[in-house]
């Protein structure tokens, strides 16, 4: 049985993740004391991340490394600098990365470019949206084309005094 691949990201109402440079500076307009939009009980029911090497890059600048405990995986064609938090590369396909998961249960799937191969693929069990307020004109965008339709429904949503709302949607069949 393959681990259940779950998407949990930020986005603009204008469907960007990060400006043009990959700066996610916009976010922090949604930033709360206390208020962590469930994020850590997300990271606390995941057993590896898989994420793309712009993701990766940018992650390696934050002040933390916010994977501590999980298998990180950086999917990739360049190799990675030497590794400092246990992370290894992989190339090729989603579906032939799964195979190589044993005992993995759940994946937090990360990056935009990763989140659409694995939408493409079938392989996405659920998506947490957290929708901020803000229109960016342009940037990295979390969609793109796929090769089919993949419905969704509707699990959850909530809203937030900061303006978020996050949308927790599931695969549709």
């Amino acid at each position: 049985m393959r681990p259940r691949c779950s998407v949990y990201i930020a986005v603009s109402l204008d469907g960007f993740i990060a400006r043009e440079d990959g700066s996610i500076d916009w976010l922090s307009q949604v930033e709360m004391p206390g208020e962590d939009y469930g994020y850590r009980a997300f990271m606390d029911s995941v057993d590896a991340v898989v994420l793309g090497r712009h993701t990766y890059d940018q992650v390696l600048a934050f002040p933390a490394w916010p994977f501590d405990g999980k298998r990180c995986v950086v999917l990739t064609r360049r190799p990675l600098p030497q590794p400092r938090h246990g992370e290894t590369s992989f190339e090729g396909p989603p579906e032939a990365l799964l195979e190589t998961l044993a005992g993995v249960r759940r994946i937090y799937v990360d990056g935009g470019v990763v989140i659409r191969q694995f939408l493409a693929a079938g392989l996405v069990d659920d998506l947490t949206l957290s929708v901020v307020p803000v229109l960016l004109g342009k940037g990295r965008p979390l969609f793109g084309a796929i090769p089919v339709d993949r419905r969704l429904r509707l699990l959850a949503s909530s809203t937030f005094g900061s303006g978020l709302v996050q949308l927790r949607y599931g695969a549709a069949g």
